[in-house]
Protein backbone atom coordinates (compact mmCIF):
# COMPACT_ATOMS: atom_id res chain seq x y z
CA UNK A 1 0.00 0.00 0.00
CA UNK A 2 1.57 3.66 -0.53
CA UNK A 3 2.50 5.15 2.53
CA UNK A 4 0.31 8.87 2.05
CA UNK A 5 -2.95 5.78 1.83
CA UNK A 6 -1.87 3.91 4.78
CA UNK A 7 -1.56 7.53 6.67
CA UNK A 8 -5.17 8.29 5.69
CA UNK A 9 -6.44 5.05 7.01
CA UNK A 10 -4.99 5.41 9.99
CA UNK A 11 -6.47 8.96 10.51
CA UNK A 12 -9.81 7.61 9.38
CA UNK A 13 -9.89 4.77 12.15
CA UNK A 14 -7.28 6.41 14.67
CA UNK A 15 -9.08 9.71 16.34
CA UNK A 16 -6.50 9.90 18.99
CA UNK A 17 -3.56 10.42 16.48
CA UNK A 18 -3.03 13.89 15.27
CA UNK A 19 -0.49 13.93 13.25
CA UNK A 20 1.95 10.70 12.11
CA UNK A 21 4.78 10.72 10.03
CA UNK A 22 6.21 7.46 8.08
CA UNK A 23 10.19 7.63 7.35
CA UNK A 24 13.24 5.09 6.50
CA UNK A 25 16.23 4.77 8.70
CA UNK A 26 17.86 7.79 7.22
CA UNK A 27 14.85 9.62 8.46
CA UNK A 28 13.28 10.42 4.94
CA UNK A 29 10.09 11.13 5.07
CA UNK A 30 7.93 8.65 2.99
CA UNK A 31 4.27 10.11 3.88
CA UNK A 32 3.32 12.62 6.52
CA UNK A 33 -0.09 13.68 7.28
CA UNK A 34 1.33 17.75 8.03
CA UNK A 35 0.76 20.08 5.24
CA UNK A 36 4.45 21.50 5.61
CA UNK A 37 7.07 19.10 4.57
CA UNK A 38 9.68 21.43 7.08
CA UNK A 39 7.78 20.42 9.40
CA UNK A 40 7.29 16.50 8.52
CA UNK A 41 10.78 16.52 8.11
CA UNK A 42 11.45 18.29 11.79
CA UNK A 43 9.21 15.56 13.07
CA UNK A 44 11.14 12.27 11.78
CA UNK A 45 14.25 14.13 12.92
CA UNK A 46 12.99 14.27 16.42
CA UNK A 47 11.63 10.54 16.06
CA UNK A 48 14.89 9.42 14.77
CA UNK A 49 16.64 11.58 17.57
CA UNK A 50 14.24 9.39 20.50
CA UNK A 51 14.65 6.19 18.85
CA UNK A 52 18.70 6.90 18.55
CA UNK A 53 18.83 7.52 22.38
CA UNK A 54 16.79 4.63 23.29
CA UNK A 55 18.78 2.50 21.22
CA UNK A 56 21.85 2.41 23.88
CA UNK A 57 19.13 0.17 26.05
CA UNK A 58 20.69 -3.57 25.87
CA UNK A 59 17.33 -5.03 23.64
CA UNK A 60 16.21 -3.16 20.49
CA UNK A 61 13.37 -0.65 20.48
CA UNK A 62 10.35 -1.35 18.67
CA UNK A 63 8.29 1.68 20.05
CA UNK A 64 8.57 3.91 22.21
CA UNK A 65 6.08 5.96 23.97
CA UNK A 66 6.77 9.87 25.63
CA UNK A 67 3.93 11.36 27.58
CA UNK A 68 3.56 14.83 28.08
CA UNK A 69 0.27 17.12 29.34
CA UNK A 70 -0.55 18.12 26.08
CA UNK A 71 -0.43 14.48 24.62
CA UNK A 72 1.84 11.35 24.00
CA UNK A 73 4.27 11.02 21.32
CA UNK A 74 4.45 7.43 20.04
CA UNK A 75 6.51 5.54 17.81
CA UNK A 76 6.95 2.32 16.35
CA UNK A 77 9.69 0.69 14.32
CA UNK A 78 9.61 -2.41 12.24
CA UNK A 79 11.70 -3.59 9.00
CA UNK A 80 13.82 -0.50 8.69
CA UNK A 81 10.69 1.87 8.62
CA UNK A 82 9.16 4.36 11.20
CA UNK A 83 5.58 5.90 12.08
CA UNK A 84 5.83 8.86 14.47
CA UNK A 85 2.37 10.34 15.67
CA UNK A 86 1.29 12.75 18.46
CA UNK A 87 -2.18 12.00 20.27
CA UNK A 88 -4.17 14.05 21.93
CA UNK A 89 -4.41 13.90 25.68
CA UNK A 90 -4.43 10.55 27.43
CA UNK A 91 -4.33 7.90 24.59
CA UNK A 92 -5.36 4.48 24.85
CA UNK A 93 -1.95 3.78 24.50
CA UNK A 94 -2.32 0.23 23.67
CA UNK A 95 -4.81 0.90 20.50
CA UNK A 96 -2.59 3.77 18.72
CA UNK A 97 0.58 0.71 18.87
CA UNK A 98 -1.88 -1.17 17.46
CA UNK A 99 -2.78 1.18 14.69
CA UNK A 100 0.34 2.51 14.18
CA UNK A 101 1.82 -1.24 13.98
CA UNK A 102 -0.95 -1.85 11.45
CA UNK A 103 -0.48 1.15 9.80
CA UNK A 104 3.05 -0.06 9.51
CA UNK A 105 2.47 -3.59 8.58
CA UNK A 106 -0.14 -2.46 5.53
CA UNK A 107 3.18 -1.10 3.90
CA UNK A 108 4.21 -4.33 3.09
CA UNK A 109 4.59 -5.68 -0.82
CA UNK A 110 1.66 -6.31 -2.48
CA UNK A 111 1.37 -9.26 -3.78
CA UNK A 112 2.24 -9.72 -7.65
CA UNK A 113 -0.67 -9.40 -10.16
CA UNK A 114 -0.98 -11.77 -12.62
CA UNK A 115 0.04 -10.66 -16.62
CA UNK A 116 -2.84 -8.95 -18.12
CA UNK A 117 -4.99 -11.67 -19.48
CA UNK A 118 -4.14 -14.19 -17.17
CA UNK A 119 -6.54 -15.19 -14.54
CA UNK A 120 -5.81 -17.10 -11.10
CA UNK A 121 -8.91 -18.82 -10.97
CA UNK A 122 -8.81 -22.67 -11.51
CA UNK A 123 -10.18 -23.93 -15.04
CA UNK A 124 -13.29 -24.88 -15.08
CA UNK A 125 -14.32 -28.39 -16.00
CA UNK A 126 -15.89 -28.83 -19.46
CA UNK A 127 -19.26 -28.62 -19.66
CA UNK A 128 -19.12 -31.95 -21.78
CA UNK A 129 -17.04 -33.78 -19.16
CA UNK A 130 -19.35 -33.42 -16.60
CA UNK A 131 -22.56 -34.17 -18.58
CA UNK A 132 -21.20 -37.44 -19.59
CA UNK A 133 -20.60 -38.65 -15.67
CA UNK A 134 -24.38 -37.80 -15.06
CA UNK A 135 -25.67 -39.61 -17.83
CA UNK A 136 -27.66 -43.10 -17.12
CA UNK A 137 -25.39 -45.75 -17.95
Amino acid sequence: MDPAKALADLRQISTQVEQAVIFDGDARVLASTLDDQGAAAAMAEAASGLLAGAAESPKPVVQLEAALPEGSVVLVTEDGLTIAATTSQEPTIGLVLYDLRTCLRSLEAEPEKPPAGKSTRAPRRKQAESKESDAPA
